[in-house]
């Protein structure tokens, strides 16, 4: 059994902590540094039944332009420090203000960047971290994100490792529903377990999955699942 919440109270959860306990990019860090942690500790299983043990790069950072981009640039300048090949891939070059510090960061230290285009070479990269739509989002999605995620989906067919940041984008964070979305080998849920983790279609988007503990203090009630 594990413990998850609606969106909604993940949203006021988030606020609470910012507001009175942990400053917001301090929470984009753990939540960063917590994604590239769960990873290096991971065994993935590659096609033919073998396993890797942790990040294999070179690595892309697939971004959109809220706080799940944020989290994703935190990896990347873990994975340049380790020196592990990685290179950002941004929807648009559009940013929440916290998410703008740390692509900065990046920026300064040499991490290439590119805005996504269908007739990018993906097939080059070993391990995508999915961090273009948080737990918030509802709905379908829309080009040219959609083409995209199903550039992810066909190089993980293909043999690509692939670790969704908090929730697999597509997904509805609450009901688990998607028509379009990633599939991932690991997703590294952040701060609590979500409704949509489990209910609607997470089994088919999700191999594995793990939380990981950033210090929100949770202001309503979880359920378990």
């Amino acid at each position: 059994m594990a413990r998850a919440v609606s969106v909604e109270t993940m949203r006021k959860s988030d606020a609470y902590t910012i507001e009175n306990l942990v400053p917001s990019k301090e929470l984009m860090y753990r939540a960063g540094s917590g994604i590239f942690s769960e990873v290096d500790d991971y065994d993935f299983e590659a096609k033919d039944g073998s396993f890797i043990h942790g990040w294999y790069g070179p690595v892309a950072i697939a971004a959109g332009k809220g706080n799940n981009a944020g989290d994703g640039f935190v990896v990347a300048k873990l994975l340049h420090d380790r020196g592990i090949p990685v290179d950002i891939i941004l929807m648009d070059e559009k940013f929440s203000d916290d998410g703008k510090f740390y692509y900065d960061i990046c920026a300064e230290a040499g991490v290439p960047s590119y805005v996504y285009s269908e007739d990018m070479d993906l097939g080059k990269y070993r391990t995508f971290v999915d961090c273009l739509l948080g737990t918030g989002f509802s709905g379908d999605v829309r080009e040219p994100m959609a083409s995209f995620i199903r550039g992810i989906n066909s190089a993980a067919e293909a043999g690509a490792f692939v670790v969704a940041a908090d929730i697999n984008s597509g997904l509805n964070g609450d009901t688990g529903e998607g028509s379009l979305f990633v599939r991932s080998d690991l997703t590294v849920s952040i701060g609590e377990f979500k409704f949509g983790h489990f209910r609607g279609r997470a089994s088919d988007a999700m191999k594995d999955k793990v939380n990981v503990d950033i210090g929100i203090e949770i202001i309503g009630e979880a359920e378990e699942m």
